[in-house]
């Protein structure tokens, strides 16, 4: 039996792809590890969403050489789908394919062929994955027609597609016979389409009712409206947990990002979530330094933050992607973004323990997760994450009451209600 070890980077998308992977091999009679260990081949799969995430994914190539000289090595994922020279050493034993064919990584094992591909219009069927967590990841659709300015998803990742209705309500049933929480994934889940026509809630009404929790990993401001959320509000099993992508409080910088809204339209939207959802936890990804952005500018991202009172934020300094749009914008110095990180990082903890204070001393469901030291980690409903007192009472996977007593670390302290 031959050992395969899988490194996989970057998003939840790239995760559940792996898992896939590892699915295939483990049907064909290989052994799967997810930990850097000595194996007889490994399966980088890489990300490109940064220069430094291309970077780790290159860094990987000598991490495995000081392990195993000899083992056959295959790189697959956006960083070789932009740029598969990179990955290819004469002293290595490589193969390198891009984002599609992943279902075919046992054929990608026994040869080494290697051709150049017109992306598909259809979506790609994969295996079951093979699941690592104590969630559950669904993906159903992939692909970008956005084409923000910054951003290489739309060339490596190609047009938005949507998995078939029936495969994603097969799957989730099998899903939630053995996990309590699953989330739906994608590139850009809020294009998802049946026939044409936009059709994310209608995935969602085939999943209520499940006995698993169902949580969604991302939406983009177009979804949000009064249909969307009545029919999130009167499922049984949706976790009130919105990652809403701003990237930039100022118009004049979503318009130079491609970005199709104003900040008076994320407000409004924001505002309508909360009328549904009133504890609802909002978070977001923020990108700070984008070519051009002025001091004022970075300012208006930081009040439209605290009017939203974002859960959490998740801050990038603007990272060029040569053949993007942005990449023929002038670049800002690396000072000031990391200047403009720095503030909005600490406005965006600020805001986290304001959002989680709210829920001292109630009463949650948690799903836990993992130890850190002394504690058990979980999430709640609306994706507070909470750390009880390692007893062995709990595992990994159990849906408990807990009782939120203080604010700890980014999240609550909590204890069992017993």
């Amino acid at each position: 039996m031959q050992k395969v070890c899988i490194i996989t980077l970057g998003c939840k998308v790239n995760k559940y792809e792996s898992e896939c992977m590892a699915s295939s091999l483990i049907e064909n009679g290989y052994s799967v590890t997810f930990e850097l260990e000595p194996a007889d081949i490994y399966i980088i799969n890489s990300c490109a969403v940064t220069q430094m995430s291309e970077k780790k994914s290159r860094q990987y190539l000598a991490k495995i050489k000081k392990i195993n000289a000899d083992a056959k090595i295959i790189v697959c994922g956006c960083a070789s789908e932009n740029n598969a020279g990179q990955f290819k050493k004469e002293d290595l034993d490589v193969v390198v394919f891009g984002t599609q064919q992943k279902s075919n990584i046992v054929n990608y094992i026994t040869n080494k062929s290697f051709s150049e591909h017109d992306f598909t219009c259809e979506y790609e069927n994969m295996n079951y994955p093979y699941i690592t967590s104590t969630r559950a990841y669904l993906k159903i659709q992939d692909g970008c027609n956005n084409f923000c300015s910054y951003c290489l998803i739309p060339y490596v990742r190609g047009r938005s597609r949507s998995r078939d209705l029936n495969a994603i309500i097969d799957e989730a049933q099998k899903l939630s016979n053995e996990f309590k929480e699953i989330v739906l994934i994608g590139i850009d889940i809020s294009d998802y389409k049946i026939n044409g026509k936009l059709a994310l809630g209608e995935v969602l009404k085939n999943l209520n009712n499940l006995p698993a929790r169902i949580r969604i990993s991302s939406f983009e401001v177009r979804i949000i409206d009064d249909e969307f959320l009545t029919i999130l509000k009167n499922m049984n099993n949706f976790a009130p947990s919105f990652h809403l992508s701003l990237q930039s409080g100022d118009n004049s910088v979503l318009k130079a990002m491609n970005r199709k809204y104003t900040r008076e339209q994320y407000i409004e939207k924001c505002e309508l979530i909360r009328k549904y959802f009133p504890d609802a936890n909002i978070t977001t990804d923020i990108i700070v330094g984008f070519p051009g952005e002025t001091e004022d500018q970075f300012n208006n991202t930081v009040e439209l933050a605290k009017t939203v009172h974002f859960g959490k934020i998740h801050v990038f300094p603007y990272s060029s992607r040569s053949g993007t749009v942005a990449s023929r914008m002038i670049d800002l110095p690396s000072e000031i973004k990391k200047d403009r990180v720095k503030k909005l990082s600490a406005i965006g903890d600020l805001l986290s323990k304001e959002f989680n204070s709210r829920f001292i001393g109630s009463i949650q469901d948690v799903l836990l997760e993992d130890v850190e030291n002394e504690y058990f980690v979980g999430f709640t409903n609306n994706y507070i994450k909470v750390y009880i007192q390692n007893n062995t009472k709990l595992r990994s996977g159990d849906m408990v009451k807990i009782k939120l007593l203080s604010i700890y670390k980014e999240g609550c302290l909590g204890e069992i209600n017993e």
